[in-house]
């Protein structure tokens, strides 16, 4: 294992089964949202970069433990080197994966899963303010269209995406594709797209 790998980290977020129990559950996007978060999960494995698993649980509904959704995704690569539960919107408060992380010598982290504006985004925005570099791979994100509360007007998954990377860009993370994740990693191979 390389020193840059050792320095970095792939953190999955919240890719359970409870997300497929909402009203807002689309199967649209989930194809390409699967195929980037596989090949950014096995680039990292390939490469000794540790996958951190977060879980959402929650009070009410299908993100408590007694639900029995608050497991992975059938196809989510299994084993990760270690998983912890969250109780906000954030993969560090009360979790341990900070002290995890230095422990390990982690000081990057890649942060994909769901939902791109919420979990993902907010541990972007935590993880740069307590010291991390942080690449947000936006592609292996995955979200919903929502609607504004007073005016009414539906925002795409696309548009919403394309403001998440807007507002984290330069201030909280890198935007990075799956393949230019991959090749930070690693700045003197070629990584397959």
């Amino acid at each position: 294992m390389s020193d840059t790998d050792s320095r970095s980290a792939l953190v999955i977020i919240d890719v359970q089964e409870s997300f497929r129990q909402m009203p807002f559950w689309r199967e649209d996007q989930v194809p390409a949202f699967r195929d980037a978060l596989l090949r950014l999960d096995a680039g990292c494995r390939a490469l000794g970069v540790p996958v951190v698993h977060i879980y959402h649980v929650g009070q009410v509904g299908p993100f408590t433990r007694a639900s029995g959704f608050v497991r992975p995704l059938a196809w989510l690569p299994p084993e990760p080197a270690v998983s912890f539960d969250k109780h906000t919107h954030n993969a560090f408060t009360d979790t341990g994966l900070d002290l995890w992380l230095r422990r390990h010598g982690v000081s990057r982290l890649l942060i994909a899963g769901i939902r791109t504006e919420q979990c993902c985004e907010t541990t972007a925005r935590v993880g740069a303010d307590i010291g991390y570099t942080v690449d947000f791979v936006s592609d292996a994100t995955l979200t919903f269209a929502m609607t504004h509360p007073r005016t009414g007007v539906e925002y795409s998954a696309d548009e919403i995406k394309a403001r998440t990377e807007v507002v984290l860009a330069g201030r909280f993370a890198r935007i990075a594709t799956v393949a230019e994740a991959l090749a930070a990693l690693v700045p003197d191979a070629a990584v397959p797209a």
